[in-house]
């Protein structure tokens, strides 16, 4: 393992704090990113049990409105590319508030929802998705398949990162999933989190950063192959992978992942430069950023924050910004309203408040939907309030 980049030690990022408990200590983790010489995976020194991290979850995906019309498209492309109806079974893992499954669901497809966080399974089971409050791996997928519960199509998005044990999930995909079916699985890119400085995607839930080669090489190396990659603008860029059981599967095209696993040899995916490179911005752009916001403020401004994202949790964990210089943090989650930030505790409030207290800037922690929130918080700007997008680099609209 070669260091890359070390963030020191930090909360969680999705442990919100009650407000009672303000004064209390908070417990902190090493949050340091190496990469593997062998197999190029870059991943993070410290696992937290998943216990810890996801019984109770405080991200829903359906407070995105980008998210849910991300997965419908998907979902209804899925449906008719694969004809899938009442006899089919489409399965998610990591499946939150049913955000994507509904979708299946309004479409006649029999659904299987796996999520672990207690709170949020509720919210689906709600919504009439069939969920499981269970982990999902090797084991759990021995028990779908006694019941005969093999999917024909299984998602998992944004949970690969997740998962400390990679060989034994890439296993039980294989083991839920039908003889001809299909395995969709979709991961911030690699390549994309470096060049583009996304520091802030590091925190204890995201043990693992995907490159196409090393994605590759783990599904093959558990029975499964890769038969198609679609690159994605989503949460600052993403990869969508589509596989299938290698036995049994029959000819595929593999021209865009040999291009793109080509594209990653050539820009030096199991070189140093662009690693060291991306330690060489974060570095600067901690600089840059807390300058900017130290000068604002001494001109007299107002500066809040939108997004009590996890990426929020890091970004001013790192750039030690505190109630000194941002006064609240809104979001749109009712479920974050009225708690505290990790770390910073800075408190979290509905987006109402950017209009109602109308700061002069505000901080976009959830920088990877700018577009949806810069439309929703247009009465904000029209005020004359402007937003600061950090990421890759420091620049207000």
């Amino acid at each position: 393992m070669v260091p890359v980049l070390s963030l020191g030690r930090t909360p969680l990022a999705n442990a919100l704090v009650e407000p009672e408990r303000a004064g209390e200590p908070e417990d902190t983790y090493p949050l340091d990113l190496v990469r593997c010489r062998t197999c190029t995976l870059v991943q993070i020194t410290e696992t937290v049990p998943p216990e810890t991290l996801f019984r109770h979850y405080a991200y829903f995906s359906s407070f995105s409105d980008t998210m849910v019309r991300h997965a419908r498209q998907l979902v209804e492309r899925l449906v008719e590319d694969r004809r899938l109806g009442a006899s089919n079974l489409a399965m998610e893992i990591a499946s939150n508030d049913g955000y994507l499954l509904q979708h299946y669901l309004s479409a006649g497809v029999p659904v299987l929802g796996i999520e672990p966080a207690e709170n949020i399974a509720a919210v689906a089971r709600q919504k009439g998705i069939r969920t499981e409050s269970e982990f999902f791996g090797e084991s759990f997928a021995r028990i779908l398949a006694t019941r005969g519960e093999q999917a024909d199509v299984i998602h998992a998005n944004n949970v690969l990162a997740h998962v400390a044990d990679l060989p034994g999930f890439v296993t039980g995909l294989g083991i839920a999933l039908a003889p001809r079916g299909l395995v969709v699985i979709e991961v911030p890119y690699l390549k994309d989190f470096l060049d583009r400085t996304e520091f802030d995607t590091i925190y204890h839930e995201h043990l693992c950063y995907f490159s196409l080669t090393a994605l590759d090489r783990l599904f093959t190396a558990h029975g499964l192959v890769a038969v198609h990659v679609e690159r994605l603008p989503i949460h600052g860029g993403s990869i969508r992978l589509f596989a299938a059981h290698e036995k049994g599967t029959p000819p595929y095209d593999r021209t865009e992942i040999d291009a793109l696993l080509s594209e990653e040899q050539e820009w030096g995916v199991d070189s140093p430069a662009p690693y060291e490179q991306f330690a060489a911005r974060v570095a600067a752009w901690k600089v840059a950023l807390t300058q900017l916001l130290r000068e604002l403020k001494k001109r007299g401004n107002r500066i809040a924050a939108y997004g009590a994202a996890a990426k929020g949790a890091t970004l001013l964990n790192f750039a030690g910004i505190g109630r000194d210089i941002v006064d609240f943090v809104a979001d749109r989650s009712t479920y974050k309203q009225g708690k505290l930030m990790p770390g910073s505790r800075l408190p979290i409030r509905p987006p109402s408040a950017l209009v109602d207290e109308q700061p002069e800037y505000a901080l976009l922690l959830a920088w990877n939907f700018a577009d949806e929130v810069l439309a929703q918080q247009d009465e904000f700007r029209r005020r004359g309030g402007k937003f600061i997008i950090p990421i890759p680099e420091p620049r207000i609209v």
